[in-house]
């Protein structure tokens, strides 16, 4: 019947084509029908299951914030752990509500869980509740009952129990709802098979019925081979035969000869598309990048490396110099040497190499979706000339086609000669630009060097005419006039030093009078407490006295022998004393010394004595260590974090020239100090190492001294023929270098009483350590027979019981006031400068009376006393100004300031005693 049907080919593809398609569309519509019920069940177990799962954890967590938080709340009575109960009592119910909502389609589960909610409630009233009002009315009893009754635990116990029971039948439901999906999954399975198969049975039975039907196979070949030998045909066009015939035979004929000249053609298209790429290009790298992008996807390569012949050494080296789809970190080797490998073999062979069947890890592609190996090498030689410039490797996914060889081996000449060019015109672009540049150089320095010459001619014309007047008129003024500014700068300059000299030992004085007065007032203080001793004291605390006088005795004698050596080197009677000074052995007593004091600050201190350094030099021993050691103890001093370092090497010969004038050649020893403290501001670098001066001269200063310490070291250095450098920067601090030469030996037994050139740019302040040592024995005897203490005195209940604070920044003195007057009944708080005392007094107001020292750091005591009236307005408290300033104005000042009455240091114990019987009285009259 359909042979007896006139239909052309297209209608009878079309209609077969249209019932394939329908059949298509019916079963994706049963198919997708069934995915998407599928879906919805997927979508309600991986949704609601889930959920329901995360509220009922979300409950227990609740509950379980809520017991935790009530038991930390009974443990400690802290609020702080009524946070989880607050937060579990708030969210608890919400998410109750929300389970209970999920559960609409499982009035079982719904039934269960209504049973959990009564429980909740009852242990929140009766037990979370109950115990947290309990514990804020500190109600201990009713505590201790409700855990003995253990209710709360079975409480929870039963909450427990009905959560799993809960949990256990929500996961029997997701099973159940799981193998119903499996059964789903399973019957969509079947339908799908069964849906391919009915459509495939129908797309055969289409496709023999229009194969059967086409008889006009002839038609065809004969248009293909017109459109061939008019040169209009598509070479890509086969011709597709499905009879056995001798049609079939020219049909296969004709394809043969469409495949030679599509092959053909293809060459001689790409071929000539890649020449055109080199036209404009004047860079080697651009030239391979271009050729490889080019050349790689023509060749349906998903990898591709160019090599370039380089001359290294005098041997050729192919240097990889572009590649094509590298995948992060380019895998392939950065050069080859002649003959090294495939690409250098290939090089050396100057033939193309060709392999199949790569393993699968010699290279790998890599795109977006994955990684894939490449199974087919190519590696091509491109020549000049007979000679190898370079080596194109690719690698593809399916073998190379003889038509890739083919226009590989066309392209090999062509990159070559490419290659040259642009190296011949890289080469003469290069050398025609430093000829340009060194000649327009040429000619601006022509020109310039021309303009500079002109310019000094006029110049020196026109002063030559000025000079030759001004020197006759002019050289008379000139010489008076210098005259009177060099006496009217030294006069300026006198006046200036004279005023400064005078404001720094003005400072002085009152420093002084500050650090004499400090250790004498605890000097006097324990003396008289330990010439009316009683037999009270034990006999720890008189040995504790003594200490504490001996070491104030030391501190008095430290100063005066700083003032007593600056005299006598202003006076030029210090004595020099040249010896052989033995350096290896001052690191050890550096350490020795200042150990105790790195360890009690928590700095690190380091020693450090370089290999070239001499065991023996002629100097002054005693006066370099004394140097060394007021550096330490500077940098001690105000280092508060970080580290102290000394380090002892042979000076730089250039720094011995430019500093101390001598002979490069001559050991000088270079000992620097480094710290990390506070630092010296550099207008402050010049002038502390005079006589009297500090970075901080004020009474309140931080750091307590006298100002003497880096004078007496400026002029022992001197005397030493050396010099003192400083290198320092604010809050990052200071290095001192003291550079010491090597005396002469004709001057050993001579006094040095000369000032050598030296250079002196530093600051610090002397600051003596002073070991205390233990008393005596036989003073110890003496102590264990004093008699037994009398009665108490009469003033005693005065003083019995009353409240001090005392504000004083030194130790000494603060164990001899605090040891006084607790012996007295009186208990004493200490702050150590002002500031501290203010917040003291802001938290505690019961104090009755303040005993307040006027020289401290931070904050001192006069701004202290403003401070306690104004801001605090403590009118009525009692003050005691202790100073040890005994200027007649320093009594005004201090009352003026706040103080109610006022004693000068050292302290009168029997003084201090009455003046506070007084304001103590004063104080129990108000009361």
């Amino acid at each position: 019947m359909l042979k007896s049907l006139q239909v052309n080919i297209r209608a009878k593809i079309i209609v077969g084509y249209v019932f394939i398609i329908i059949c298509l569309g019916l079963s994706l519509l049963v198919v997708s029908d069934r995915v998407n019920s599928l879906q919805k069940e997927v979508d309600f177990v991986s949704k609601h299951d889930i959920e329901v799962h995360d509220l009922l954890n979300l409950v227990q967590k609740n509950m379980l914030d809520m017991e935790t938080g009530m038991r930390g709340y009974i443990i400690t009575g802290d609020s702080q752990y009524l946070e989880p109960y607050d937060s579990g009592s708030r969210t608890w119910l919400d998410n109750y509500n929300k389970l209970h909502q999920l559960l609409d389609d499982n009035p079982a589960q719904q039934k269960n869980l209504e049973q959990i909610k009564p429980t909740i409630q009852n242990w929140v009233k009766n037990a979370g509740e109950a115990m947290i009002k309990a514990k804020t009315d500190n109600n201990q009893k009713a505590i201790n009952d409700f855990f003995s009754q253990n209710n709360g635990k079975k409480v929870m116990d039963q909450l427990r129990t009905m959560f799993e029971s809960f949990l256990i039948t929500e996961n029997k439901l997701t099973v159940a709802r799981v193998n119903q999906l499996a059964d789903s999954n399973t019957n969509l399975r079947i339908v799908l098979f069964s849906v391919l198969g009915i459509i495939s049975i129908f797309a055969i039975v289409v496709a023999l019925l229009l194969s059967s039907s086409i008889t006009n196979t002839i038609k065809q070949v004969i248009r293909t081979i017109k459109d061939i030998t008019a040169s209009e045909g598509n070479l890509n066009t086969r011709i597709e035969v499905k009879t056995n015939d001798e049609i079939k035979e020219l049909a296969e004929a004709t394809n043969e000869l469409l495949a030679s000249l599509e092959k053909q053609s293809w060459v001689q298209i790409h071929l000539t598309e890649v020449a055109t790429l080199y036209q404009g290009i004047n860079e080697i790298k651009l030239l391979s990048e271009t050729f490889v992008s080019k050349l790689a996807p023509l060749l349906n390569s998903v990898y591709g490396v160019v090599y370039l012949r380089e001359n290294i050494d005098g041997h050729s080296h192919f240097v990889r110099i572009a590649s094509y789809a590298a995948a992060g970190e380019d895998p392939s080797a950065n050069s080859f040497r002649l003959g090294e490998g495939i690409v250098g073999q290939c090089a050396l062979d100057q033939r193309i190499f060709l392999m199949d069947n790569l393993p699968e890890n010699h290279v790998k592609m890599t795109s977006g979706l994955g990684v894939s190996v490449p199974r087919a090498l190519l590696v091509a030689p491109i020549m000049v000339d007979g000679h190898t410039e370079a080596v194109i490797e690719l690698a593809s996914m399916q073998p190379f086609q003889s038509q890739h060889l083919t226009l590989m081996d066309s392209l090999q000449e062509k990159f070559g000669s490419a290659i040259v060019n642009v190296r011949s015109r890289m080469e003469v672009e290069r050398l025609l630009s430093e000829s340009q540049m060194l000649t327009e150089e040429l000619q601006a320095q022509s020109e310039e060097l021309q303009a500079q010459s002109e310019e000094l001619q006029m110049q020196q014309e026109e002063l030559r005419m000025t000079n030759e007047f001004l020197e006759e008129q002019n050289h008379f003024s000139e010489q008076r006039a210098l005259e009177l500014k060099k006496a009217k700068d030294e006069l300026e300059e006198f006046s200036l030093k004279l005023q400064t000299s005078s404001q720094y030992k003005s400072d002085f004085l009152a420093n002084m009078s500050h650090e004499l007065r400090t250790p004498l007032n605890s000097i006097m203080i324990l003396s008289q407490m330990l010439a009316e001793n009683n037999g009270d004291m034990q006999m720890s605390e008189v040995v504790d006295y003594s200490r504490v006088v001996y070491a104030a005795g030391n501190d008095l004698l430290a100063l005066i022998d700083d003032i007593l050596d600056l005299s006598k080197v202003e006076a030029g009677k210090i004595e020099i004393m040249t010896d052989e000074f033995n350096v290896t052995e001052m690191p050890q007593l550096m350490k020795l010394m200042f150990d105790p004091v790195a360890e009690k600050k928590g700095l690190e201190f380091a020693v450090l004595l370089e290999e070239d350094v001499p065991n023996v030099m002629l100097t002054d021993g005693q006066r370099l260590q004394q140097i060394v050691k007021n550096l330490l103890s500077n940098a001690f001093k105000f280092t508060e974090q970080g580290s102290v370092t000394m380090r002892i090497a042979l000076a730089d010969p250039s720094r011995v020239q430019e500093l101390l004038h001598r002979d490069p050649e001559e050991p000088v020893l270079a000992i620097s100090i480094t710290d990390t403290g506070i630092g010296i501001p550099i207008d402050k670098q010049q002038v502390i190492f005079e006589a009297f001066r500090q970075v901080d001269g004020t009474t309140n200063r931080q750091y307590g001294g006298t100002g003497l310490g880096l004078s007496i070291c400026r002029e022992f250095t001197r005397l030493l023929g050396g010099s003192i450098v400083v290198k320092s920067e604010v809050n990052k601090g200071s290095t001192f270098t003291l550079y010491i030469p090597n005396a002469p030996e004709s001057d050993q037994e001579e006094h040095m009483t000369g000032y050598p050139a030296g250079e002196i740019a530093a600051a610090g302040e002397h600051t003596e350590i002073v070991t205390i040592e233990a008393l005596s024995s036989e003073f110890l005897d003496l102590t264990d027979e004093s008699p037994v203490s009398e009665a108490i005195k009469s003033d005693a209940q005065l003083f019995q019981g009353k409240k001090i604070l005392l504000v004083d920044d030194d130790a000494r003195n603060v164990f001899a006031l605090v040891t006084a007057l607790e012996m007295k009944g009186v208990t004493v708080d200490v702050a150590d400068h002002g500031k501290q005392a203010l917040e003291i007094l802001q938290g505690q107001t019961e104090y009755d009376l303040v005993l307040m020292d006027i020289m401290m750091p931070v904050m001192g005591g006069y701004e202290a006393m403003q401070a306690i009236r104004g801001q605090l307005l403590m009118n009525d408290l009692p003050i005691i100004a202790l100073t040890a300033k005994a200027m007649k104005s320093e009594k005004e000042k201090c009352l003026e300031a706040g103080a109610s009455d006022y004693i000068t240091k050292p302290l009168n114990m029997d003084q201090l005693f009455s003046l506070m019987r007084v304001w103590l009285t004063k104080q129990v009259k108000k009361r």
